[in-house]
């Protein structure tokens, strides 16, 4: 499917307009006022369950392999995870997915 550079310039501009509206609906109507206690206590769970969200399908259907889980890219996330988990540090779990990758993609 084909678009007229028209209408790909009015995407952009619809996509640029929905997202300033996303954000200015949460920070400019809500302002400085102090959010409510169940929204902080949700909101805290949003990196959480976001990371995931975007690290899975890269580790067990990289598109670069053909959809085949590759074996580095597996070790490198349980290490991060178990790191991560068993020190309750993300950085130091972050490193040691990045040192057992890059040490891995070496060996294989």
């Amino acid at each position: 499917m084909t678009y007229s550079d028209a209408t790909i310039w009015w995407i952009i501009v619809a996509l640029g307009l929905g997202t300033y509206l996303i954000r200015f609906s949460f920070l400019g109507l809500i302002g400085a006022r102090q959010l409510p206690e169940w929204l902080l206590r949700h909101l805290r769970y949003t990196p959480v369950a976001v990371l995931p969200g975007l690290v899975a399908p890269l580790v067990l259907w990289p598109a670069m392999n053909g959809g085949q889980t590759d074996p580095a890219g597996l070790a490198a996330a349980v290490a991060t995870f178990a790191i991560a988990w068993w020190r309750k540090n993300v950085l130091l779990g972050v490193a040691s997915g990045a040192l057992t990758l890059t040490a891995l993609n070496m060996v294989l």
